[in-house]
C-alpha cells in the first residue's frame, strides 16, 4: 500500500507540464537515435549529460528514462526493416522481423514490436514497483558460479536452436568468443590478440561487432546478389495486425516480461540474454515451426516484450543498490553522482519525489511511445521502397558513422570492414550471426566469472556447481542438450515398432 501511495505521488510529479515535456523529448530523441545503427541508448544518455547541467534532477532523469525506452524501440525498427540493429538488445528482432519485412509484412512486425514494448514496459514497471526489494536481495545473493551458469545457458540455448546445424551454431559462437578475447586480460593485464596495437588493448566494442556482422555483412551480401534481386519491389503490406496475428502474439507479449525483468535486475548481460531466451522459448512453444527463420511473428513479439521489461529490471538494482547492470545504468549512475545523489537503499527515503516521479514517468513514456510508433509503423515500412543501391549505401554510411563515433579512431573503420567481411563469409557458408554476437557480448564476462569461481574454490571444478541456483541452471542445460537426442531415439523406437508390426 505504501508503494501504491508513493506511486500516486509520483504521478503527481511526472504529469506536471514541464516533466511531461521532458518525457516526450526523451522518447522522441531515443527513438530517433535508436534508429541510427551503432548509436544506442548508452551513447545517447552520455552525449546528453553535459546538456542537462542546468536542468532540475527530476526532469533530467525523466528525460533519460524516455531516451532509454525510446532507443530500445528505435533499435528494433532498423533491425526489422534493414537487418541492422541500432543497439545490441535489438539483435534478436532481426531474426524473424527482417524476413517478415522482406515478405511485405514489415508494418505488422513493427506493430508487434511496438505493442510488445508497451506490454513489457508496463508489466516490468509494475513488477519494479511491487518487487524491487525482493529482486534486489536475490541479485545480492547470486555469486560468480551462478553468473557463469547463466551465461553457459545462453551459449547452449542459442547454438542449439539457430542455424542449420548445431556444429554451425557452435562455430559461430567460437568466432564471437575469439573476437571477445581481443584486448587486455581483465585479471592479469596481459595483451591478447592485439598484434602489438595499443588501440586494440581496450578490445573491440560490441557495437562495432554487431554493426559489422549485421549491417556491413548484409550490405555486402546484397551487393553480391543485387542483379538477381534488385528488380523486385518489396510490398509494404497492410498497416495493422489481423486477428490471426493477435492470437499468435498475445501470449508472447505476456511471457516476455517474466523472462526479461529478472535478468535486467542482475549483472548478467542486460537485455541481451532475456531476448535470446525469449526467442528460444517462443520457438519451442510455437505451433508454426515451419515459419521460424522465414518470418514468425512470435519471434518479434516475445523478445521485444522481454527487452522492454529488462529495462525496468535494470532500474531495480541501480536505484536500490547503486549497482549498474547495463551500460545505460552505468551512465545514469554517473548522472546521479553529477547531481550529488547516491543511489542505494536510502535513496527512496532521501529523494522520494525524484524516485517515484521517475518510476511514474516510465508508465507515461510507454503510452507516448505506443501513440508515437503505432501510427508510424507503415511510414517506417516504406523505407523498404527506397531503391536498394541507395538504401544500402545509406546503411553503410550510418554504420560507418556509428562505428567511428564509438571510439573516434580510424582503426575502428578498418575493424568494421574486416568484421563485415567475416559476416559476409558467415552468410556464404550458412553460419548464423546471432551466436557470434552473443559470444562477443558475454564471452569476456563469462571468462571473468569462471576464473573468479575457480579462485574462490581454490581451482576445484566442483566450485562451479556448489549452489542450488547453479545446479538448477545446469539441469536446464542438460535438458536442452539431451532433449533432441531423446526425441530422435523415441522416434526411431516408434518406427522400429511400426516396422515390426508391419
Amino acid at each position: 500500500m505504501d508503494a501504491f501511495n508513493s506511486l500516486m505521488d509520483g504521478f503527481g510529479t511526472a504529469l506536471t507540464p514541464v516533466n511531461l515535456l521532458w518525457a516526450a523529448v526523451g522518447v522522441l530523441l531515443g527513438t530517433a537515435i535508436g534508429v541510427l545503427p551503432g548509436i544506442g541508448p548508452a551513447m545517447a544518455v552520455a552525449l546528453l549529460l553535459p546538456v542537462t547541467y542546468g536542468l532540475e534532477p527530476t526532469g533530467a532523469f525523466i528525460m533519460f528514462a524516455g531516451i532509454y525506452y525510446g532507443a530500445m524501440f528505435g533499435g528494433s525498427t532498423t533491425s526489422i526493416l534493414l537487418n541492422t540493429p541500432g543497439e545490441s538488445a535489438a539483435v534478436v528482432a532481426a531474426m524473424e522481423g527482417h524476413p517478415m519485412a522482406r515478405a511485405g509484412r514489415g508494418a505488422q512486425a513493427l506493430a508487434a514490436a511496438a505493442i510488445g514494448h508497451f506490454a513489457g514496459g508496463m508489466i516490468g514497471t509494475l513488477l519494479l514497483v511491487a518487487l524491487a526489494p525482493t529482486v534486489a536481495d536475490l541479485a545480492v545473493d547470486i555469486g560468480a558460479p551462478d553468473y557463469f551458469a547463466i551465461m553457459v545457458l545462453a551459449f547452449i540455448a542459442v547454438t542449439s536452436v539457430l542455424g542449420s546445424s548445431r556444429v554451425r551454431g557452435l562455430a559461430s559462437l567460437l568466432i564471437g568468443l575469439t573476437l571477445g578475447l581481443v584486448g587486455l586480460d581483465q585479471m592479469t593485464g596481459q595483451q591478447r590478440l592485439t598484434f602489438g596495437s595499443l588501440q586494440l588493448a581496450d578490445g573491440i566494442d560490441v557495437v562495432i561487432v554487431a554493426v559489422g556482422l549485421f549491417a556491413i555483412g548484409e550490405a555486402l551480401w546484397v551487393a553480391a546478389h543485387l542483379r538477381r534481386t534488385s528488380g523486385r519491389a518489396i510490398p509494404v503490406g497492410r498497416p495493422w495486425l489481423g486477428r490471426q496475428d493477435v492470437r499468435r502474439t498475445w501470449k508472447s507479449w505476456l511471457r516476455g516480461p517474466f523472462i526479461g525483468f529478472p535478468f535486467g535486475a542482475i549483472p548478467a548481460g542486460g537485455a541481451e540474454i532475456p531476448t535470446f531466451l525469449s526467442y528460444v522459448t517462443e520457438k519451442r512453444l510455437s505451433r508454426h515451426k515451419d515459419e521460424w527463420g522465414k518470418g514468425a511473428i512470435e519471434g518479434v513479439a516475445g523478445p521485444e516484450s522481454a527487452a522492454s521489461a529488462s529495462a525496468a529490471g535494470t532500474l531495480v538494482s541501480m536505484l536500490t543498490l547503486g549497482l549498474p547492470t547495463t551500460a545505460v545504468a552505468a551512465v545514469m549512475l554517473a548522472a546521479f553522482q553529477q547531481y550529488g545523489i547516491q543511489p542505494g537503499p536510502l535513496l527512496f527515503e532521501r529523494e522520494p519525489d525524484l524516485v517515484w516521479g521517475l518510476i511514474a514517468s516510465l508508465f507515461v513514456g510507454m503510452f507516448l511511445l505506443l501513440a508515437l510508433n503505432l501510427p508510424l509503423a507503415p511510414v517506417w515500412a516504406k523505407l523498404l521502397r527506397i531503391p536498394r543501391p541507395y538504401l544500402y549505401a545509406g546503411i553503410l554510411f550510418f554504420a560507418a558513422v556509428g562505428a567511428y563515433a564509438v571510439g573516434g579512431e580510424p582503426l575502428d573503420l578498418v575493424i568494421l570492414l574486416v568484421i563485415g567481411l567475416i559476416g559476409f563469409g558467415m552468410r556464404r557458408y550458412g553460419l548464423p550471426i546471432l551466436p557470434a554476437v552473443i559470444g562477443v557480448i558475454l564471452g569476456p564476462n563469462a571468462e571473468q566469472q569462471l576464473r573468479r569461481a575457480l579462485q574462490i574454490s581454490d581451482g576445484s571444478v566442483g566450485g562451479l556447481v556448489d549452489t542450488p541456483f547453479s545446479v538448477t541452471v545446469y539441469g536446464l542445460i542438460v535438458l536442452i542438450v539431451a532433449w533432441p537426442l531423446v526425441k530422435k531415439a523415441v522416434v526411431r523406437s516408434r518406427r522400429r515398432d511400426v516396422d515390426v508390426e508391419a
